[in-house]
């Protein structure tokens, strides 16, 4: 199965803070270093890393070139990346010393897509393929709905998640990966198993991952539930994490790896990019994840 990650491509500027900056305060931040990022292209070296063959389909600026080149370097296709005339996007990212981080997003390239881009790069694929969406880029109606004549799978990993994903057709969805929050605000529980209920009422079709930081993560696969936890690493920078699990997740499906055997190499090579700062640049190796000696976290 080829996957097809139509998503964004950021320039992250990561500062390190003692803690947040609140509303009306002026503080200073104690460094700051520049990633490439974005969902989109977090998820794409995931796969790639994983073993997967991906293609990522996107957009950039002048100013992205080195995305591109992080992307080649890293194994995935990028003959589906266009250049445009506009700022590619970007990130500022705010990190506590506590590892978690609270992020501000500029659109740019990624939110400028134009539909002939997304006809030709869909034109590409078909049955028994799997497109991989997020919610950081323009056209998501029009893919999906492309995509489902098509008969591509979809997975859909609605982050940052607002109003517009409840708008797309999520009836065509194959795969839903969602954090806990996502689940929630998708279906008004609060509760894990509440939540998987749930959605299997509103789209028995559909698969659902969610996951629950420290928690692990569960898994509703239309037929049971499956449940992993995760491994004790140290804490450097939670950013990017769930873009390793969802790349190394997907990447298992499409290998046709048993579930339980795909969530425990993402959830250990999630628990091994948040020990390493930044975000694409965290993500490990498949060799990496299968040489870890890691224990599960009690």
């Amino acid at each position: 199965m080829r996957i097809l990650n139509f998503g964004s491509l950021n320039v992250d500027h990561v500062y390190r803070v003692e803690r947040f900056v609140q509303p009306g305060e002026t503080a200073a931040a104690r460094s700051l270093r520049l990633f490439a990022g974005g969902k989109g292209l977090n998820q794409s070296v995931a796969l790639a890393a994983a073993g997967a063959q991906a293609f990522h389909a996107g957009a950039v600026g002048a100013d992205g070139e080195f995305l591109v080149e992080l992307l080649r370097d890293r194994g995935a296709d990028v003959s589906l990346i266009r250049r445009l005339d506009v700022p590619t996007g970007h990130a500022i990212i705010q990190v506590e010393d506590s590892g978690q981080n609270c992020i501000l997003l500029y659109g740019g390239a990624n939110r400028q897509i134009p539909p002939e881009q997304m006809e030709d790069a869909l034109s590409r694929f078909g049955k028994g393929d799997l497109l991989l969406l997020q919610n950081e880029i323009n056209g998501n109606r029009f893919l999906m709905e492309r995509a489902f004549d098509l008969g591509m799978e979809i997975a859909l990993n609605p982050s940052p998640m607002d109003g517009a994903v409840r708008e797309l057709p999520l009836e065509k969805v194959s795969w839903f990966l969602l954090n806990q929050g996502e689940g929630q605000a998708l279906t008004g529980e609060q509760a894990p198993d509440r939540i998987l209920e749930a959605m299997a009422r509103r789209w028995p079709d559909s698969r659902t991952l969610l996951t629950l930081g420290r928690q692990g993560s569960v898994l509703w696969d239309g037929d049971r539930i499956w449940r992993q936890g995760i491994y004790d690493t140290p804490v450097a920078d939670t950013t990017g994490a769930g873009d390793t699990f969802t790349g190394y997740f997907l990447s298992g499906v499409a290998s046709g790896e048993p579930m339980d055997r795909c969530l425990e190499l993402a959830s250990k090579a999630s628990a091994l990019a948040v020990s390493v700062p930044g975000a694409a640049g965290s993500i490990p190796t498949r060799d990496q994840v299968l040489r870890a000696d890691l224990r599960p976290l009690k």
